[in-house]
């Protein structure tokens, strides 16, 4: 549930996968959890194929709903409040053409460069990799 803020979308669908899969130290140490936690900041208009399955997998895992394949086709369909925005790289930093987006350098309200940065950076483990725009 994302009530009370409307910015966004927050990730790409290649940065949910690593920041889910990503070692975790402390807290939620599951990636099926994460993934299912992290997934209201979804916003990608690319998905790739394997997309619905990995999400499935999730669902099953973590939740007893009756059709999880059809429940993740329709999440990834809809996902949230915001058109699924498209990402590219910019200078190593994933940015997206959102309108509500902070990480869209285009909005007034952007983060700065330096932020930016730090943030694909920290989504992606330390690097960011190449997404199509489609």
């Amino acid at each position: 549930m994302d009530d009370g803020h409307f910015m966004g979308p927050g990730m790409a669908w290649p940065e949910l996968l690593s920041a889910a899969r990503q070692p975790a130290t402390e807290g939620v140490d599951d990636p099926d959890a994460r993934l299912l936690l992290l997934f209201p900041t979804l916003g990608d208009a690319h998905l790739p194929g394997d997309a619905t399955a990995t999400l499935t997998s999730a669902l099953t895992a973590f939740t007893v709903i009756e059709e999880p394949a059809e429940v993740a086709r329709m999440l990834l369909e809809h996902q949230g409040q915001w058109t699924p925005a498209h990402w590219w790289l910019e200078d190593g930093v994933r940015i997206n053409a959102g309108g509500h987006s902070h990480r869209n350098p285009s909005n007034a309200f952007a983060l700065p460069a330096p932020r930016l940065s730090e943030i694909s950076h920290a989504l992606n483990g330390g690097a960011a990799t190449g997404h199509p725009t489609s």
